[in-house]
């Protein structure tokens, strides 16, 4: 094993390069994570509120969703098997023209972009900490938050059965230290749930309508627990920034019905993951900029 950190360490294009596969790979299964994991748990809430209520099942209820790992993939037009060969991450899709090689419909192009940003931003974590346990401590953050940000857009859910084990993390992380001291761990997951938590209240209380979900809540509460206390602000004054930018150019250019919810849970991951990365660079433009450097 030892030999094998040196090689890396020695050859790092060759190390970024395994990384770069690897991110492929990983955002092939993260587009399945994006697809069936919604499916997955609104059947089990079904089930759920079907026992709580003693509503008995119906002959007709439809079949179980699929799981993360089986069955294969299919054409969601004409059901076809994606083989092995057919599922190379990014290649496979150039090589079919984006299209099924069954009925010859086309294939979302979010598939090969979701493994392409999942192999990107895993170069840029490798590149910043080479061969290390920080490494592999921020891939998998990162990509978690790509899957979190496509749910999130799709279905304004941020599933606990991500977001939880994330903020354990964090602060397991920095029992030793890893990105923050374990009091600005602890004081960021408080301080990051609780914030939030109050300027849901106060806006529902102000306007009667909810302006965010409780996975937000959760969501900066895990940044907390990553970076601690003091780069909350910067995140979150980010994340808004970018949110009214977007959500206002959606409405005005694209036309969307500023009545439709738009999920916030994007825009933290985003800003957030930039924080894990350069968070000191961050921190210090803020302080320059409020006059308290």
């Amino acid at each position: 094993m030892n030999s094998i950190v040196t090689l890396l360490n020695d050859s790092p294009v060759v190390f970024l390069v395994l990384i770069c596969l690897l991110g492929l790979i990983i955002g092939s299964f993260l587009n399945v994570v994006i697809h069936r994991l919604p499916r997955i748990l609104e059947q089990q809430w079904q089930q759920q509120c079907h026992q709580l209520l003693g509503i008995a099942q119906k002959e007709n209820e439809p079949e179980p969703a699929p799981g993360l790992v089986s069955p294969c993939s299919q054409c969601p037009h004409c059901g076809h098997r994606i083989s092995a060969l057919e599922n190379i991450p990014v290649l496979s899709y150039l090589i079919l023209g984006g299209k099924c090689s069954s009925c010859k419909q086309g294939i979302s192009i979010r598939y090969p972009i979701v493994e392409l940003i999942s192999a990107l931003l895993a170069v840029a974590v490798a590149w910043k900490w080479g061969v290390s346990t920080t490494t592999a401590a921020v891939l998998v953050l990162t990509w978690s938050l790509i899957a979190l940000s496509f749910i999130d857009y799709d279905h304004q859910i941020l599933p606990d059965i991500i977001v939880l084990p994330l903020l354990w993390l964090g602060l397991l992380f920095n029992s030793q230290n890893m990105f923050a001291s374990i009091e600005s761990a602890l004081y960021g997951a408080m301080a990051g749930y609780l914030s939030l938590w109050l300027v849901y209240h106060g806006f529902k209380l102000l306007t009667g309508k909810e302006g965010m979900g409780y996975g937000d809540f959760k969501l900066f509460a895990v940044f907390g627990a990553w970076l601690g206390w003091q780069l909350l602000p910067v995140i979150i004054l980010l994340a808004a920034v970018a949110g009214s930018v977007i959500g206002l150019g959606a409405i005005l250019i694209l036309g969307r019905d500023r009545n439709l919810p738009m999920p916030f849970g994007p825009y933290l991951a985003i800003t957030g993951w930039i924080a894990v990365l350069w968070g000191d660079n961050l921190l210090g433009a803020y302080l320059r900029y409020a006059g308290l450097t």
